[in-house]
């Protein structure tokens, strides 16, 4: 074993002894299998016990403070209507003092093996039981069901709960799944000059010689990974709103940490929240379900939101800016904000069996959030942002070879993270958006509120609301589902075109599968408009249903021939479109004349689905951006255009190639910052990718330049961009680096400074920093999460690939590590860092000579790797074929698998 290897070992073993202090112990003798005792919450577990108990509630009452562990009692009431041991899930620290329906019950230590706790069938009434136990339970800034988080600011010390997936029986002993949903009724004791929220409304406040006890009045039913408090020396912000019409006023509050409370748009933030709560009562025909509504604004949050009912917790950075946000940026928040909202009645008010149905949360949240972005901002083209939110990143994973179906089998809740992904957060939201064009929009809502009323503070299932929308649009849509819910993979569309005599005599579209093997032979059923594009007369649309490989387009049969044709204008089909070599010759030329900023973001995402299919030279592609760029306005699609450019040229390109390129891109970046003509955003994302390119040393003292003064570009230049342009300068090795980092030290001495300074110090090109920060990502046990997740783009910087492709299987190593420690997000960007800081042949072998040598990998962790490891083999397959060919890369040549020309 190498050097690096033996380090990790020793740190992922240091970390597993403070997780677990106690060795565990065997599962009491004669009381259940080790399937149901093991690690984990298991399927049959949770099937056994959703036919054994009824009507759960807890009551628990916790005490915690700046220390490292948090004590508590809880009381399980429960019903059991079948006989037989009842399994309690838990994995704290310890439990003590246990009595079981009114008697003590000394036996309880040894009936917990450090993952559940076991009470014999012998000692269970039928009908109304309870259990109540002394537990413990870890506090730390990483890895514990209570993180915390210290303000460098003020050295104040604030506290969170985040549960999701299966943290509640790290938290508390507990019945871990989605389907045993409780009552809660919480008791928090915290230090006198902290402030409290809970899912519950507070009811009172009781001081004590030991500081103040929170009383929060009992909750409707929720499941588990839903419930939440947070504390500390919060600032409260609170008024009253009416949600429903005619309804009472409801209380919601805006909780911000003291030392940003007067950066936080405290107004804005809560009117944005209740302007959501009203819309979507009205909407789902079902008015907000829970007493109050809490929105906490949460340091080192590491995701954008989480949902708990009646307590939203939000990424703090993500909601307080410390520079002038973009449109993008604002736009982001809002749809973050309608997401986790919506959440209120998806997840929360309905909630899925089993977290193999996490897409009918997530995936209706999404789509939720930009039918009311539609709805209540209709100049925000919000269709045109879910696009490119979602629709990129979905292709980019369903068309690999790890793809999964939107119904992820799960067997054990251990695994529940890898569930989590584009697959239910992009696909998901994109495939609703086709149901509700195929059935309707009057029908889709119908069908939508029909469900809740159905299922109102329960759970269901994906066949449940399909029968329900079935229903309303009068529709069997049993077939559609099995397609689209349990089939994996994804279509690509091609067309074909005859003309005769000026006249479309034949236009068919043909259906492939992007992953034959893993999809199986057929089209999917598929509703789309396809467009036909005239230069000098209206377009005209027609709507197509798909339902095998060939479709006949009888409607276009002897219009006039296009300018070009579109198969999915609208954005209702899900499906890869490749435009064939006619249209992709007319984009190349006059895409920046089409005057819809949907369809022109939609044919450059078809331009870019070519380069990465191999269709499209990156210097093509490249070359087309570059002369368009400087005439786009709409600020989205520029940025991403923008970030398209970049890695056509920085990834895609082959060295000879991108050395020849950089100069100009570097030029048309500079430019397009410094010209006042265009909006902010439109600069600012423009400032940004200079920033991220600056390779040779005139690009590098043009950074240096802008840190020795307040602006850059024109642009008033704050904290987040000024570590931007350190980071850039530490990652390209300049002398003066260490100085510079230093110095931005000095100068921004706020908890977010100390965040961007660990950022940028990752990015160091010696391999003495790069062996540092991966031994501390796994021994620091004081480390925040967030921070590392921070900190593994940097690390992994594309340049420096040489130096850290020593570290590819050492991070593989760590995938089923990581898996049982890290939030449910840290797998998928733990391996978009590394594998995505590689685009060398070198880097795919390694990959792929690990992958041969772990045939017992789990199938959801090798999906993963998968999943990632195509854009790696993408990058290498695009160099080969192009080289440095540059402008020579034709679309449509004879060599090309994809692309129809016309006839």
């Amino acid at each position: 074993m190498n050097t690096l290897l033996l380090s990790l070992t020793i740190a992922a073993g240091a970390l597993a002894l403070v997780r677990s202090p106690v060795p565990a112990q065997s599962a009491p003798a004669g009381t259940s299998s080790a399937s149901l005792t093991g690690p984990g919450v298991s399927a049959e577990l949770a099937e056994r016990r959703r036919t054994q108990l009824r009507d759960v509630r807890y009551e628990l009452a916790l005490r915690v403070g700046v220390g490292d562990t948090a004590s508590g009692t809880v009381t399980v009431r429960f019903t059991a209507v079948r006989q037989g041991a009842i399994i309690l899930d838990f994995r704290g620290l310890g439990v003590g003092n246990a009595r079981l329906n009114g008697s003590a019950w000394p036996e309880a230590a040894n009936a917990w093996n450090r993952h559940h706790l076991t009470v014999p069938g012998t000692l269970v009434r039928p009908g109304r039981n309870t259990i109540t136990l002394d537990f413990t339970t870890p506090v730390a800034n990483a890895g514990a069901a209570i993180i915390r988080t210290r303000d460098a600011s003020d050295s104040s010390t604030y506290l969170y709960t985040l549960l999701v997936p299966a943290d509640a029986h790290l938290l508390f002993p507990s019945f871990d799944q989605p389907d045993l949903k409780a009552r809660l009724t919480l008791q928090l004791t915290t230090p006198a000059a902290w402030t409290a929220l809970a899912n519950g409304a507070l009811v009172r406040r009781d001081s004590g010689a030991t500081g103040v006890t929170h009383v929060f009045a009992p909750t409707q039913p929720l499941s588990t990974y839903l419930m939440a408090f947070a504390a500390g020396p919060w600032q409260r912000f609170t008024r009253a709103e009416v949600i429903a019409p005619g309804g009472a006023a409801v209380p919601t509050s805006l909780y911000v940490r003291r030392s940003r409370a007067a950066e936080a748009e405290a107004d804005t933030l809560l009117a944005m929240n209740t302007r959501a709560l009203r819309w979507l009562g009205q909407y789902f025909g079902v008015p907000y379900a829970f007493d109050k509504y809490d929105a906490l604004l949460a340091p080192a949050f590491p995701f954008g939101g989480m949902e708990h009912p009646g307590a939203v917790f939000y990424n703090e950075e993500s909601f307080i800016y410390r520079e002038r946000p973009t449109t993008s940026q604002l736009l982001g928040r809002q749809a973050t904000t309608f997401h986790e909202v919506a959440h209120q009645w998806f997840g929360d008010y309905v909630t899925m069996r089993w977290f193999d149905d996490l897409w009918l949360k997530e995936g209706f949240a999404t789509f939720m959030a930009a039918r009311m972005q539609a709805a209540l901002e209709p100049t925000s083209n919000a269709w045109k942002t879910f696009y490119l939110r979602n629709k990129p990143t979905a292709y980019g994973t369903d068309a690999t070879a790890g793809t999964t179906p939107v119904w992820q089998a799960l067997g054990n809740l251990d695994q529940a993270k890898s569930n989590y992904g584009p697959i239910v957060y992009n696909k998901a939201p994109a495939v609703l958006r086709q149901l509700e064009y195929l059935v309707g929009e009057r029908a889709f809502q119908r069908g939508v509120q029909q469900f809740l009323r159905r299922h109102a503070y329960g759970n269901a299932t994906w066949p449940a609301l399909l029968q329900a929308i079935g229903s309303a649009a009068g529709r069997d849509l049993r077939e559609w589902g099995q397609q689209w819910m349990l089939r994996p993979g994804m279509p690509v569309i091609t067309q074909q075109l005859e003309v005769r005599d000026g006249r479309i005599t034949r236009l068919r579209l043909l259906q492939r599968a992007a992953q034959p093997a893993l999809s199986g032979p057929g089209g999917w059923p598929l509703k789309v408009q396809v467009r036909l594009h005239y230069a000098d007369a209206p377009a005209v649309q027609l709507p197509v249903e798909l339902r095998g490989a060939s479709t006949e387009v009888t409607a276009a049969i002897g219009r006039p021939a296009p300018a070009f044709v579109f198969a999915n204008e609208g954005d209702y089909g899900y499906a890869i479109v490749l435009p064939d070599s006619a249209s992709v010759r007319w984009m190349e030329q006059h895409i920046a004349e089409v005057p819809d900023d949907f369809l022109r973001a939609m044919l450059w995402g078809a331009l870019w689905d070519l380069v990465r299919e191999g269709g499209l030279a990156p210097a093509r592609f490249a070359n087309a951006a570059m002369r368009a760029l400087p005439g786009e306005r709409d600020e989205q699609l520029a940025a991403s255009l923008v970030g398209r450019l970049v890695t056509s040229v920085s990834r895609y390109a082959t060295p000879p190639l991108r050395a020849s390129l950089q100069p100009t891109v570097e030029q048309l970046l500079l430019a397009g910052a410094q010209d006042t003509a265009r909006s902010y955003g439109i600069r600012k994302s423009h400032l940004d990718a200079f920033i991220g390119m600056a390779r040779g040393e005139g690009a590098r003292q043009q950074l240096r330049q802008w840190l020795a003064s307040d602006s850059a570009a024109g642009l008033v230049l704050r904290a987040p961009t000024r570590w931007a342009m350190v980071t850039r300068l530490v990652a390209s090795g300049s002398p003066d680096a260490d100085s510079l980092l230093a110095a931005e030290r000095r100068r921004d001495g706020t908890t977010e400074g100390a965040r961007l300074a660990f950022v940028a110090g990752a990015a160091a090109p010696d391999s003495a920093t790069k062996q540092q920060y991966f031994d501390r990502w796994f021994r620091d046990g004081t480390l925040n999460e967030e921070w590392v997740t921070s900190s593994l783009r940097a690390f992994h910087e594309g340049e420096q690939q040489q130096l850290t492709r020593r570290y590819l299987v050492p991070a593989l190593d760590t995938l089923r590590w990581i898996q049982g420690n890290r939030r449910i997000f840290f797998l998928g960007s733990w391996l978009a860092s590394t594998l995505g800081g590689q685009s060398e042949r070198e880097a795919l072998a390694i990959v792929d000579g690990w992958l041969a040598g772990e045939p017992g990998l789990p199938t959801d962790l090798r999906q993963k790797v998968l999943q990632v490891r195509d854009e790696l083999e993408r990058a290498v397959r695009i160099r080969a074929r192009y080289g440095d060919e540059g402008e020579r890369g034709t679309a449509g040549d004879p060599k090309s698998r994809v692309i129809q020309s016309y006839q």
